[in-house]
C-alpha cells in the first residue's frame, strides 16, 4: 500500500538555470534527510489490512478445531472409583444360615451351639474377595418338645417340634428319606439344614436339596456327631467339596460375555466299515434341557451338534493280546485330535468371547475296533471305552466331564476328614446346594472382573483425551453400573440366583464397553497425530500470513520513528 506522504523537495536544477543559484535555505528550517526522517506522520491502512488477514485465521482456528473435535460420551468415573473401592475395601459377604437338628439327643442346645461354631471357626478359610456371613441355630427335638439354643437368627424356630423322627430313617431309602426333610424344611435359598438322628444303620448322607443327614448309633459321641456337622456344613455346602477353597480363580467354563457352547460331535472314522448316527434331540430333550435350565442363572448355555465323517486320529493304538482288544493311552491324548481332519469348530453362535466346549465321540474303524482308554495307572478306563456305549449312558458321562469343568467331582462320594458322605445326584446334573455354590462364586468372580475392567476402561480414557467415546459405550457402562450394584444388594440379602445374573450381565456389560470397536477405532488420535495431518494444509498459508503481519508492523515502526525524528528536529529548529 502506497503511503501518503508530501512531495520531495524540486530539484532546484530544474526550477532555475544552471547558471543560476538556487534559493537558500532559511536558517531557521531544519535540513532534512530522507533515509532517516519523514515528514507525514505514516498511514494505518496497510498495517489494518495485514493485521485482517491475521486475525481471520486466527478467528478461524477454534472452528477448525471444532471440526476435528472427538466426540465423547461423558463416563461415571466417580461410580466406578466408588465400585472398585467397594469391592476392595470391604469383602463381599453371603448371608447364610446353619439349622442343626439333633434328634434323640438329650443334650444342651447352647453347648451344642458353642461346640459347632468352635469346629466351624477351624474349618473356615478367609478369602480376601468373598466370604460367607453365617448364623446358626441349634434344635434338640426331644418327641414330646424341643430344646432350643440362644440366636439372634430369624430362621431360629422354623422347625416345627416332632417333624422328625426316628422312624424316617429305619428303610434305607435315601431318596424318600430326602423328600421327607425336604418338606419338613422349606429349603430356603441361603439356609442350610443337618439332621443328627439317633438309629440302628449308621448313615450319613447329603441330600440333593439343602440339608444333609446323618443316622448314628446309641453309643456314639455327641463331640463326633458336632465335629461331622462342622464339616459337611463348610467342606460341602459352603466349599462345594473342593479341596481348593471358598473361591477359585477363575470361573473357566463360562465366556466373558456369560456364554457357553456346547458342541456335541460323532465321528466317524471310517464310514465304508459303519456309519453311526444318533437321536440327539431326544436326549437333548431328556438330559440337557433340565441341567441348562438349572445352570440359567450362572451361564446362558446353548447346544449344537453334528455328525463327522472321515475322521481318522492322528495317533496310533496297539494291540493287547490279554484284552483281545486295540488299547490306546492317555499320554497320547493330546495327539488324538486331528484339527485338519476333525472340523469341529462350525458354530457361528461361538463367536466373540463366548466359552465353546467341544464334546465328541469317536467311532473307531474296524481293523481298529474294539479301542480302549488305558488311564495311566495302568487301568482300563470304564467311561471313555469307545465300544459303542448306549447313548443315554455316553451322555452322563458328558454331563460328569461337564460337573469337572465346573469343579465337582463326579463320584456319588465325599469323603472328609471325619468319613464318608453319600452324595444324592440331580436329574438336572448339579444340586440345589451345588447351585448355590456355583451362584455365590460366580457373583464373586464376575463383580470382581466388571470392577477391573470398568476402572481399566477409566483410566483408559482419562489417558488419551482424543479417543472416540460414543454414546452406546456410555449407556453399557451405565447399565453395567445399575447391574453390580443389583448384585451386590441380591447377594447381601442371600438372593443367590438373582445375583448370579446380575453380575453376569454387568461383567458382559462391562467387557462389551472395553472391547468396542470404536475404540480402536483409527478416528481417535493425540493432539500431535492432529498437527501432523492438518498442517500440511494450513501451516505454509499461516507461516505467511503471519510473517507479512510482522514484516508490516516492522515497517510501520520504522516509518514512524522517521516522522517522530523530523518533528523533534523541526521543534528544535524553531
Amino acid at each position: 500500500m502506497a503511503e501518503i506522504s508530501e512531495a520531495p523537495d524540486s530539484d532546484s536544477s530544474k526550477l532555475f538555470g544552471s547558471d543560476s543559484k538556487a534559493p537558500q535555505r532559511p536558517d531557521s528550517e531544519p535540513e532534512f534527510d530522507p533515509k532517516l526522517m519523514r515528514k507525514t506522520k505514516p498511514g494505518l491502512k496497510r498495517l489494518f489490512l495485514t493485521f485482517s488477514v491475521l486475525f481471520s485465521f486466527l478467528l478461524g482456528f477454534p472452528f477448525l478445531w471444532k471440526s476435528v473435535e472427538i466426540y465423547r460420551s461423558p463416563l461415571p468415573f466417580r461410580e466406578i472409583d466408588s465400585l472398585s473401592t467397594q469391592l476392595r475395601s470391604d469383602t463381599l459377604l453371603f448371608p447364610l444360615h446353619f439349622h442343626a437338628l439333633f434328634v434323640g439327643f438329650d443334650s444342651d442346645p447352647d453347648r451344642l451351639r458353642w461346640s459347632i461354631l468352635s469346629e466351624i471357626t477351624k474349618l473356615t478359610s478367609q478369602n480376601p474377595k468373598c466370604s460367607d456371613n453365617y448364623t446358626l441355630s441349634v434344635t434338640v427335638d426331644l418327641g414330646s418338645r424341643c430344646l432350643r439354643g440362644r440366636t439372634s437368627s430369624p430362621h431360629s424356630s422354623s422347625y416345627q417340634c416332632g417333624s422328625v423322627t426316628g422312624g424316617d430313617f429305619v428303610q434305607n431309602d435315601d431318596v424318600a428319606v430326602d423328600e421327607r426333610l425336604a418338606s419338613v424344611f422349606g429349603g430356603k435359598n441361603n439356609e442350610y439344614s443337618m439332621a443328627v438322628v439317633k438309629g440302628v444303620s449308621e448313615r450319613a448322607v447329603v441330600g440333593k436339596y439343602r440339608h444333609a443327614w446323618m443316622v448314628v448309633g446309641d453309643g456314639s459321641d455327641v463331640e463326633m456327631a458336632v465335629v461331622k456337622v462342622a464339616e459337611v456344613l463348610i467342606k460341602v455346602f459352603i466349599n462345594g467339596g473342593r479341596e481348593e477353597g471358598l473361591i477359585r480363580n477363575e470361573f473357566m467354563p463360562v465366556g466373558a460375555d456369560g456364554k457357553i457352547v456346547l458342541s456335541f460331535n460323532l465321528l466317524n472314522a471310517d464310514p465304508h466299515d459303519w456309519v453311526y448316527d444318533w437321536d440327539f434331540e431326544k436326549i437333548d430333550d431328556t438330559l440337557l434341557t433340565p441341567m441348562i435350565e438349572a445352570l440359567g442363572p450362572v451361564a446362558n448355555i446353548s447346544v449344537e451338534s453334528q455328525v463327522l465323517y472321515h475322521t481318522p486320529k492322528a495317533s496310533f493304538s496297539y494291540w493287547n493280546q490279554k484284552l483281545e482288544s486295540y488299547v490306546f493311552s492317555t499320554k497320547d491324548l493330546p495327539f488324538f485330535v486331528n484339527s485338519n481332519e476333525w472340523h469341529l469348530d462350525t458354530s457361528i453362535a461361538a463367536g466373540g468371547r463366548s466359552k465353546i466346549l467341544q464334546f465328541a465321540v469317536y467311532v473307531p474303524s474296524a481293523k481298529e475296533c474294539p479301542l480302549l482308554l488305558q488311564l495311566p495307572n495302568g487301568e482300563i478306563s470304564k467311561t471313555n471305552g469307545f465300544i459303542s456305549p448306549d447313548l443315554e449312558n455316553m451322555f452322563e458321562v458328558f454331563i460328569g466331564q461337564f460337573r469337572q469343568l465346573f469343579g465337582f467331582k463326579s463320584l456319588n462320594v465325599y469323603t472328609g476328614a471325619s468319613g464318608d458322605w453319600n452324595l444324592l445326584p440331580s436329574e438336572r446334573g448339579f444340586t440345589e446346594w451345588e447351585l448355590d455354590v456355583l451362584s455365590r462364586q460366580h457373583t464373586c468372580f464376575n463383580l470382581h472382573s466388571c470392577a477391573t475392567t470398568l476402572g481399566s476402561l477409566s483410566r483408559l480414557v482419562q489417558s488419551l483425551p482424543r479417543m472416540i467415546i460414543k454414546d452406546e459405550i456410555g449407556k453399557q457402562v451405565k447399565l453395567s453400573l445399575e447391574a453390580a450394584k443389583l448384585a451386590l444388594s441380591n447377594a447381601s440379602s442371600g438372593v443367590y440366583e438373582s445375583s448370579a445374573a446380575s453380575s453376569s450381565q454387568a461383567r458382559s456389560l462391562a467387557e462389551d464397553a472395553f472391547f468396542h470397536p470404536s475404540i480402536m477405532s483409527v478416528s481417535y488420535y493425540s493432539f500431535e497425530h492432529c498437527f501432523a495431518v492438518y498442517s500440511p494444509f494450513f501451516l505454509p498459508v499461516s507461516m505467511h500470513v503471519v510473517l507479512a503481519a510482522l514484516r508490516e508492523l516492522r515497517r510501520y515502526k520504522q516509518e514512524k520513528a522517521k516522522y517522530l525524528a523530523w518533528k523533534a528536529k523541526a521543534n528544535t529548529a524553531t
